[in-house]
């Protein structure tokens, strides 16, 4: 998500006013409707919409809905989607317009404020007024066919949103995980806006911080050019890094030129990471910086706050927001005055200083070019979406049927002073410190056909995105790209570099390829230990049981697979030296990888490794565990978070965490109650497309596309998913209709 998504999110907040407050209590921006109302000029519109799509579910459950326009596509998307999942299809919408605490309590209050910081809900209905007549007629169609649903299903009951408004759309218009929005500290906001009781509430979401899994977030994108494929054809990898379940998959198609096909974030109305039959757009998560913080040094007057600004004093803009939340069977409010400098929002205090955020806040062209690419045919027509310049928190891997490859790093990233130290807060009282407008997508870190004949990133430094023919660190301003290399781009290069003959299934193997690249320099330096050295009177003191935990992972391929003790055992050791060293590394000013591999001591490594095969031991009963008897996926309902068992059916996997190097990412720890390791992120939907006369693909959707447990598709993916193998991706209309399951139209099943 970027700071469209930001601003999205935030925008979300204006939507649900149906209700007036009572005039002798404060006006809340929210107001819950306790059912829809259904006008019948909304019902023919409706079923007249309706009447234009036609939804094929293929037999893995995938919809592809064709209408006459685009807008009847979008009415037969939303309606699909919302047939899968409306939960997640609603709590996306509860999240980005602040709404949660009134689903589930003040505990969430802060969250909400967080997101309600950057919009009025008035500004979101003017955006949607001003915006252009094709645009609304999809956002009409977005409410529509959400509406067209919950009237269709009596049953359902939203938690929040009694009734979709078009506007809604321009609060969620970037499909990205994990907005902008979310660098801001919930800790430290709740601490700047909170009342004594609240900072002291342990109940509050802020105090009360559920625990992190810490896997790295992102995505994995490859291009590959016709030069170093089988058939001549560019190859595509679209692999993102997600929560399990955080998209959908569908085809959407109409009579208007648009079939674009794969990973839609539920709620949303187009093709986030996908194709179409001439271009294909993968997203990776960007270090690009877009995002700036300023101390702002505040002076109280009698009328109110004030800010230096070169040699003037400027005003703090002052308003309320009034939020609801949940308490029993009601809802109460709690109101917050809040402050915005001209960076933007207060969000909290720093050494005496109030320190303001600011993001990107197109809401209407974001929605724009997320929507327009979906329709390019060529390099030309997708390089004109990239002049939007609203993609802010994501880089760009991009092939085509031309035979183009192509990368852009960032697509939002203001002109600034390099003097000044962008990663930390700046002077706001300095004019030297704005943005000088944004640099274009000529000016910023970009690749189009290098001659190595492939482009990877995987969250890492674009200066390693084409090997030798990667763009050159000292050509660009050091805030363009603050990623470091990981683990997985150093594996990425290897899989991809000197190969000539890619077909889509190689480049899935290449996807696939189990070597955890952080060993290869991890376990050389622990066998190192047990090497004699002649110059040595006494070699280090190692127990005999320590000498087999090193003669196991001595014979070790370095490879992750269900069958290997020796993952079990490597893994169990790295997480612990990443615990226990975490406060040195801090200390050091390095991250902890680097520490581990570069600056840990022989008796913190033997260490950590003594405590891996002990509790290895204690849990399974023997420090030899293959590794898919730990590492799991299962998902027991269709909740949005899970409640894992070890006693509940269970798949083994045998990819591992991308922090260790795996470039199929599978996000796995232990849960109260469990041994076993659950997985709920890293590889979601994954496909691999060639681009030719036809396009062919092949692709994999985590579990299922279905959320309820009784569905024959809430699971009939998983086996496949966890053994990473692909089924063939139906894209004519002729193929879908040999592997037809169901043809109806919305509310005509």
């Amino acid at each position: 998500m970027n700071k469209t998504t930001l601003f999205a999110l935030a925008l979300m907040s204006v939507v649900i006013r149906c209700t007036p407050a009572d005039e002798s209590t404060p006006t809340a921006d929210f107001v819950q409707t306790s059912s829809i109302n259904v006008s019948p000029a909304d019902l023919q519109r409706w079923e007249q919409l309706a009447a234009n799509v036609t939804i094929l579910r293929d037999r893995w459950g995938i919809p592809h809905i064709y209408g006459r326009s685009d807008a009847d596509t979008v009415f037969g998307t939303l309606f699909a989607q919302a047939e899968d999942d409306f939960n997640r299809v609603e709590t996306n919408y509860i999240n980005a317009m602040g709404l949660l605490a009134e689903a589930e309590g003040k505990s969430a209050i802060y969250q909400d404020l967080r997101m309600q910081l950057f919009i009025q809900p008035k500004d979101l209905q003017e955006q949607y007024q001003s915006s252009p007549a094709w645009l609304q007629s999809l956002m009409n169609a977005f409410a529509d066919g959400l509406n067209y649903y919950l009237y269709n299903h009596p049953e359902v009951e939203p938690r929040v949103i009694q009734k979709f408004e078009p506007w809604m759309a321009l609060s969620f218009t970037e499909g990205s995980i994990g907005g902008d929005i979310e660098r801001v500290d919930l800790n430290s906001l709740q601490s700047f806006y909170g009342d004594e009781q609240d900072r002291s509430d342990s109940n509050l979401l802020a105090n009360n911080s559920a625990p992190k899994d810490e896997e790295p977030r992102g995505s994995n994108g490859f291009a590959i050019s016709p030069a170093n494929t089988a058939n001549d054809n560019a190859l595509f990898l679209i692999n993102p890094h997600t929560s399990f379940f955080f998209r959908s998959e569908l085809h959407m198609v109409s009579e208007e030129g648009l079939n674009a096909y794969g990973a839609v974030t539920w709620g949303q109305f187009f093709v986030y990471q996908g194709f179409n039959e001439n271009t294909g757009w993968m997203h990776t998560s960007s270090r690009a910086d877009a995002i700036d913080e300023y101390l702002e040094t505040i002076i109280e007057k009698n009328d109110g706050y004030y800010y230096a600004y070169g040699d003037d004093e400027r005003k703090l803009e002052e308003s309320s927001r009034v939020l609801q939340y949940k308490e029993g069977e009601s809802l109460a409010s709690k109101e917050f005055t809040v402050y915005h400098s001209h960076h933007g929002p207060v969000i909290r205090e720093q050494d005496g200083k109030w320190v303001s955020i600011k993001l990107m806040q197109s809401p209407i062209d974001a929605l724009i070019q997320s929507y327009t690419r979906t329709k390019t045919t060529n390099y030309a027509e997708f390089h004109d979406t990239m002049k939007l310049q609203t993609n802010s928190s994501n880089n760009t891997v991009y092939a085509d049927s031309d035979g183009n490859i192509a990368y852009f790093h960032g697509n939002f990233i203001p002109v600034r002073d390099t003097q000044f130290d962008w990663n930390l807060p700046l002077d706001g009282s300095n004019p030297a410190t704005e943005w000088r407008g944004l640099h274009t997508v000529e000016e910023t870190i970009n690749l189009l056909n290098p001659p190595n004949g492939w482009i990877q990133n995987t969250n890492n430094t674009p200066f390693s995105a084409a090997g030798e023919f990667s763009p050159k660190q000292e050509n660009y301003p050091i805030y363009m790209a603050n990623n470091p290399e990981n683990f997985r781009g150093i594996h990425a290069v290897k899989v991809l570099a000197n190969k000539s003959d890619f077909t889509l299934d190689t480049l899935i193997e290449a996807a696939y390829e189990p070597t955890l690249t952080a060993f290869e320099q991890l376990v050389p330096e622990l066998i190192l230990i047990t090497a004699t050295d002649d110059n040595q009177e006494q070699q280090f003191p190692i127990q005999s049981e320590t000498l087999l935990y090193i003669d196991l992972l001595r014979n070790w391929d370095l490879k992750a697979a269900v069958d290997s003790e020796a993952t079990s055992l490597a893994i169990y050791w790295a997480e612990e030296m990443r615990s226990s060293l975490r406060d040195d590394a801090a200390a050091a000013g390095i991250s902890i990888y680097d520490y581990m591999i570069e600056q840990s001591n022989t008796s913190q490594k033997l260490r950590a490794l003594r405590i891996a095969a002990e509790k290895l031991t204690a849990d399974f009963g023997s420090w030899q565990v293959p590794w898919g008897e730990i590492n799991r996926y299962q998902r027991n309902n269709g909740n949005i978070v899970q409640q894992f068992d070890d006693s509940k059916p269970s798949i083994a996997v045998g990819f591992a965490s991308s922090r260790w190097g795996s470039l199929a990412s599978f996000g796995a720890r232990t849960y109260p109650g469990t041994k076993r390791m659950y997985g709920t992120s890293g590889n979601s939907f994954v496909a691999a497309v060639e681009f030719g006369d036809r396009v062919r693909a092949k692709a994999i959707t985590v579990g299922g596309l279905n959320s309820d447990p009784d569905s024959e598709h809430f699971a009939d993916q998983a086996q496949m998913y966890a053994q990473g193998n692909f089924r063939d991706v139906l894209f004519y209309r002729e193929d879908i209709e040999e592997n037809l399951e169901r043809t109806y139209q919305p509310g005509l099943q």
